[in-house]
C-alpha cells in the first residue's frame, strides 16, 4: 500500500506516511486510538487508503480550510471556524500533504489556533479517515510513428487525463497526468485512453515548430490537433487565429483561458471569495460560463482581446523550449503536464567564448591572488586550487549579469556546446534537446521519467548526506544544521569527511534522497583522499535521487549522476569562488528542507547572489525532497511603507501543489483566496499581523530586498 497509517507512539493520535510522495504528517486525537481499516467506498471523494478509529476530536498541525458536504456531496461550509448540528457529514481538510477526508454522524465544531486546526465531537464516535496520495501516474503508453502528421493523432489524446472538462480542471488534482508517448511504426493506444468530446480543435501546419507550441493546449483543452495551413484553434461557429506567431499566441490563449478558468469555478463545487474575480477587467457571465459546454466557454473567453486581460494575468512559472526533433517526442507528455509554456526553437545560438575561451557573459575579469576555488587539487598536494593557479576565476569580479566560467569550459565540460536559449517571461525555464542551456534547466527524458516510479519504499525518514571532501570548505559543511530544521518531518542526516573513491562509490549506490557534496571537480572527476572518481564511468551505480554537486564546472558529473539514476540535481557551468559557493550551498539547503524544488530554490538563490547564475538544474527541475508546510513554496516580500509594511506573498507550484492551487495568506482580515501562481499583495500591515504570519512556517523573506528567513526576523 502507497499509505500507511499507524497508531502514534508518543501521543494519542495517528502518523500518516505516503511513501510515493516521501511525505509524513500526524493527527492528533483526544486518546489513544486503534485504526481499523474501513471500504474506501465509505467517502464521497476517491481514497487510496481508509481506518476508523474512536474519537472525540481530530487535530491537524496546521492551519487548514474545512469543507463539510452533506451525504449527497451538497457543499453546506467551508472555513476554519464552523459550527453544525448533528447529521451525516463528509469533510474534506486543506492543505493537507495527502488528500484527507473524514467521515462520521455527529454535531461538530472546527475551531483554530495560530499552528493547529481542530475538529471537536459531539462526543465520542466512530470518524472514518480516508488518504489519497497526490502522486498521479499516466494511464498508459501511446505508440505512435513520429512524423507530425502521426504524432498529431497521439498529442489529440493528451486531453484524456482530464477528470473533468468543468472549470474545476483548473485544480491540478482534476487534470492528471497525460498517457505517455513512444515512438513506434503505428498508431497504437490502450483501450482505457480515450479523448473527452471537447469541441474543440487546433489547427496547426504538420511541423514540430508548429506542433510542439501547442501540446500544453491539446492536454488543457481536450483538443483534436489536426495539419492545416493556418494556425488557429476552432469550436462550433467560432475560430481564433494563432497568427503569425504561434508560440506566443498559444502561450496567450493558455494564459487567458486558464486564468478564466479559476474565476469561473467560483460558481462551482468551490464558491470562494476570489482575488482573481474581484479584479478582473472582464465582464462575463460567469455563472453561464460554468454551466457552458468547454468548446463554448474557451469561445467565449477568446473573444475578450489578449491586451485587455494581460495586465491582470500572473507571470507564468515556466517556459520550456523544446528543440523540434523527433527525438523529443517522449518529452511533450511531461511539459504538458506542467502546462508550461512552450516554445520550439529550430536554431540555438552557440555561447560566445572569448580568447581565454570563457563562455559567453560567464566570463570574468581576473580575480585576486589567492582566492579559493573549487576546482581540482591533485592528490599530489599541486594547489589547483586557488586563483593564482591558471584557468581560473573569481566571481566577485564578474559583469552585472553575476556569472563567470573556467577559461578552458572545454577541458572540464568534454565536447559539451553551451547554446543561449532566448530570454523568457516565465519565472522558470527548462530546455528539452542537445546543448547545455545557459540559464536553464536542462531537463531529461530520464528524469521525466523518474517522476513516475513509485517503487517499494520501506523507510518513512529523508535521509540527508552531506560530503566535505577539502579541509578549507568545512564551513558549508555545517549546512547538515539546517537540514532538519522541521517538525512533523523525520531526517536522516549524516555529514561524512574525506571519502576515498570506494567510499564515494558507495555513498552514491545508497538510498539517499538528497546528496549536498561540497569539494573540487574537474575533468578528472571528483576529487576523493585517494584520487578521482569519473562518475561518467560506466560500472558506477547510482542511487541517489537528488543532489546538489557545489564544485567548479560540475555539468558533466552531474548529467552522469541523471543518466545512471538521479532524478534531479543542481550544478555548476564555470568554476565557483568558495566563499559565495558556500553562501549558496547554504541557501540551497534551507529552501529544499523547506519543501521547494530544484528549479524554485536556484530561482531564488539567483536572487540573493549573482552568483548563482554559475548554476542550473539538470533533470527534472521540478524535484523536492520534503513538502512544506502548507504544500506550495512561498517566498515573502516585505519593504518599508512608512509606520506599516508592505507584504507580497509568491507562490509557487510544486509537486501535487500545481498551477491553480488555490491558497490564501494567514493574515487578520484578510480573506481572499488566490489562485497559484497570483502573487497576493497587501499594502499597509502591521508588524503585529506579519509576526502572526511568519510564525506559523519557516519561509525565505526578502526584507527591504535582502533575503532572511523567517524564524531569523521575528519578532519584527
Amino acid at each position: 500500500m502507497s499509505i500507511d497509517i499507524d497508531p502514534l507512539c508518543d501521543a494519542p493520535g495517528l502518523t500518516v506516511t505516503d511513501h510515493i510522495e516521501n511525505t509524513q504528517f500526524e493527527l492528533y486525537t483526544d486518546r489513544q486510538v486503534d485504526p481499523r481499516p474501513s471500504a474506501v467506498e465509505n467517502h464521497y471523494f476517491p481514497v487510496d487508503a481508509s481506518v476508523t478509529v474512536e474519537t472525540g476530536s481530530i487535530e491537524v498541525p496546521r492551519i487548514a480550510v474545512v469543507e463539510t458536504r452533506s451525504s449527497d456531496g451538497t457543499l453546506l461550509a467551508r472555513g476554519d471556524d464552523l459550527e453544525m448540528p448533528a447529521e451525516e457529514y463528509h469533510l474534506g481538510v486543506n492543505p493537507a500533504p495527502t488528500k484527507l477526508y473524514l467521515y462520521f454522524e455527529s454535531g461538530f465544531t472546527v475551531t483554530t489556533t495560530d499552528r493547529t486546526t481542530r475538529i471537536d465531537l459531539q462526543g465520542s464516535t466512530d470518524v472514518t479517515l480516508g488518504f489519497r496520495s497526490l502522486h498521479q501516474r499516466p494511464a498508459g503508453t501511446i505508440t505512435t510513428p513520429t512524423e507530425p502528421e502521426s504524432l498529431m493523432r497521439a498529442v489529440s489524446l493528451l486531453g484524456s487525463a482530464l477528470q473533468t472538462t468543468s472549470p474545476e480542471r483548473s485544480f491540478p488534482t482534476l487534470r492528471g497526468h497525460p498517457p505517455l508517448i513512444e515512438p513506434g511504426e503505428e498508431l497504437r493506444v490502450p483501450d482505457r485512453i480515450d479523448r473527452p468530446g471537447s469541441g474543440v480543435r487546433i489547427v496547426v501546419p504538420p511541423t514540430y515548430r508548429a506542433l510542439y507550441p501547442v501540446v500544453p493546449l491539446a492536454y488543457y483543452f481536450a483538443a483534436e490537433v489536426v495539419p492545416g495551413s493556418a494556425a488557429r484553434i476552432e469550436g462550433d461557429g467560432w475560430e481564433h487565429s494563432l497568427e503569425p506567431d504561434v508560440e506566443r499566441r498559444a502561450a496567450e490563449a493558455l494564459r487567458q483561458s486558464f486564468h478564466f478558468d479559476c474565476i469561473a469555478r467560483t460558481e462551482g463545487f468551490y464558491p470562494v471569495d476570489l482575488y482573481e474575480r474581484e479584479t478582473t477587467a472582464a465582464d462575463l457571465d460567469w455563472a453561464a460560463l460554468y454551466q457552458a459546454p468547454l468548446a463554448e466557454r474557451l469561445g467565449t473567453y477568446l473573444e475578450v482581446p489578449f491586451e485587455r486581460v494581460e495586465p491582470e494575468l500572473p507571470q507564468w512559472t515556466l517556459t520550456t523550449d523544446v528543440r523540434p526533433d523527433p527525438g523529443n517526442v517522449e518529452s511533450l507528455p511531461f511539459v504538458a503536464g506542467e502546462l508550461s509554456i512552450v516554445r520550439s526553437p529550430e536554431t540555438a545560438t552557440p555561447a560566445d567564448t572569448g580568447p581565454g575561451g570563457g563562455i559567453g557573459f560567464l566570463r570574468a575579469p581576473e580575480p585576486e591572488p589567492g582566492t579559493l576555488v573549487r576546482g581540482g587539487t591533485g592528490v599530489d598536494g599541486a594547489a589547483a586550487g586557488t586563483a593564482d593557479a591558471p584557468g581560473v576565476s573569481d566571481p566577485r569580479g564578474a559583469d552585472p549579469r553575476g556569472t563567470d566560467a573556467p577559461s578552458e569550459p572545454g577541458a572540464a565540460l568534454g565536447s559539451a556546446d553551451f547554446v543561449r536559449p532566448e530570454p523568457v517571461e516565465t519565472v522558470e525555464h527548462a530546455w528539452v534537446g542537445d546543448g547545455v542551456p545557459l540559464d536553464a534547466n536542462k531537463a531529461t527524458l530520464d528524469a521525466y521519467r523518474r517522476r513516475l516510479e513509485t517503487g517499494s519504499v520501506e523507510q518513512s525518514r529523508i535521509s540527508v548526506l552531506v560530503v566535505c571532501n577539502d579541509e578549507q570548505m568545512r564551513e558549508e559543511g555545517k549546512v547538515s544544521d539546517l537540514y532538519g530544521l522541521r517538525d512533523m518531518v523525520q531526517f536522516d542526516i549524516e555529514v561524512r569527511h574525506d571519502l576515498s573513491r570506494a567510499e564515494m562509490r558507495e555513498a552514491l549506490a545508497s538510498d539517499v534522497d538528497f546528496l549536498h557534496y561540497i569539494g573540487h571537480v574537474d575533468d578528472r572527476g571528483m576529487q576523493c583522499t585517494d584520487d578521482y572518481l569519473d562518475l561518467t564511468q560506466e560500472d558506477l551505480r547510482v542511487s541517489v535521487s537528488a543532489f546538489l554537486l557545489n564544485a567548479c564546472q560540475s555539468y558533466e558529473q552531474g548529467e552522469a549522476l541523471i543518466h545512471r539514476g538521479s532524478r534531479g540535481g543542481i550544478v555548476t557551468l564555470s568554476d565557483v569562488a568558495n566563499s559565495p559557493a558556500t553562501k549558496l550551498g547554504r541557501i540551497v539547503a534551507r529552501l529544499m528542507n523547506s519543501g521547494f524544488n530544484l528549479r524554485t530554490a536556484l530561482h531564488v538563490a539567483k536572487r540573493e547572489l549573482l552568483t548563482g547564475h554559475q548554476y542550473i538544474v539538470v533533470g527534472d527541475g521540478a524535484t523536492t525532497i520534503c513538502q512544506s508546510r502548507s504544500g506550495i513554496a512561498a517566498v515573502i516580500d516585505i519593504e518599508s511603507n512608512g509606520s506599516a509594511l508592505d507584504f507580497t506573498m509568491s507562490a509557487y507550484p510544486n509537486g501535487p501543489y500545481g498551477v491553480g492551487t488555490m491558497y490564501s495568506p494567514t493574515i487578520e482580515d484578510v480573506s481572499d483566496n488566490y489562485a497559484v501562481p497570483t502573487d497576493a499583495r497587501i499594502e499597509g500591515i502591521d508588524s503585529e499581523q506579519l509576526t502572526s504570519l511568519l510564525q506559523l512556517e519557516t519561509v525565505p523573506v526578502f526584507y527591504d530586498g535582502e533575503l532572511h528567513w523567517s524564524d531569523e526576523l521575528l519578532p519584527l
